[in-house]
């Protein structure tokens, strides 16, 4: 049976790993940490730069429910793309390229955790940024990628002392760094098919592009230089 027969038959579970990996994005950790930390008095989409994340929350809840809301937003989107991979793996067992195609599977699983951290619908669709939950989402798919941005991200917030400049150089390099990776290593060295190069890099390029968006009003005050250095409430 050709990949394309397997696609056809198994669509449905696809449909259903997307569909999962967008309701585990939606589960947004920052608005539940910060509705436990304070007797559910306050939202974080209320406080500070009003964005439900792990910054936001630092700098107006603490340290602990922020270091909560980095753990549980990275392991939603890591079970969101191991079951995904599982999933695509169940699909296309069988097929000469299981491997690239459970990576593809992996990678759009994890879009739409992203997705669904930044739009969920269990809270209005109003979220985050999705920068953790991308980190989760790298972590699994490709470990290698994983390491080289949470590298970079260091050296620029060390540098700056501001997440938002590391978070953004960060997902505008994430593209590249996967098509190193994917092109350079898995497809000239494993052999991989090209259309998982491909579509590995159209998703990391979309993710950037999200990413990107997300923190239009951060660039505007990096511009301007009013973008805050990372304080935290103690």
């Amino acid at each position: 049976m050709s990949s394309l027969d397997m696609l056809c038959s198994g669509w449905y579970i696809i449909l259903a790993s997307f569909v999962l990996a967008y309701l585990l994005g939606s589960v947004n950790t920052a608005v539940i940490v910060t509705w436990l930390a304070t007797g559910g008095k306050k939202d974080i989409r209320d406080m500070g730069s009003k964005n439900a994340g792990f910054t936001n929350v630092l700098r107006s809840v603490g340290k602990v429910p922020a270091i909560l809301t980095i753990v549980f937003d990275l392991l939603k989107s890591v079970i969101a793309v191991l079951v995904g991979g599982y999933l695509f793996t169940v699909v296309f067992t069988g097929s000469n390229d299981i491997n690239g195609i459970v990576l593809i599977g992996k990678y759009i699983c994890g879009f739409f955790c992203i997705l669904g951290h930044s739009f969920p619908v269990y809270f209005h669709f109003k979220g985050g940024k999705g920068i953790v939950t991308a980190a989760g989402m790298m972590l699994v798919a490709d470990w290698r990628v994983f390491v080289i941005i949470l590298v970079t991200f260091l050296i620029v917030f060390i540098f700056t002392k501001i997440i938002s400049l590391a978070s953004i150089t960060c997902a505008c390099l994430f593209p590249v760094y996967t098509f190193v990776m994917a092109f350079f290593i898995d497809y000239m060295n494993f052999g991989y098919p090209f259309t998982y190069v491909i579509v590995c890099v159209i998703i990391a390029a979309l993710i950037s592009l999200f990413v990107v968006l997300k923190h239009s009003s951060n660039i505007k005050r990096l511009l301007a230089g009013e973008e805050k250095k990372i304080t935290a409430k103690k």
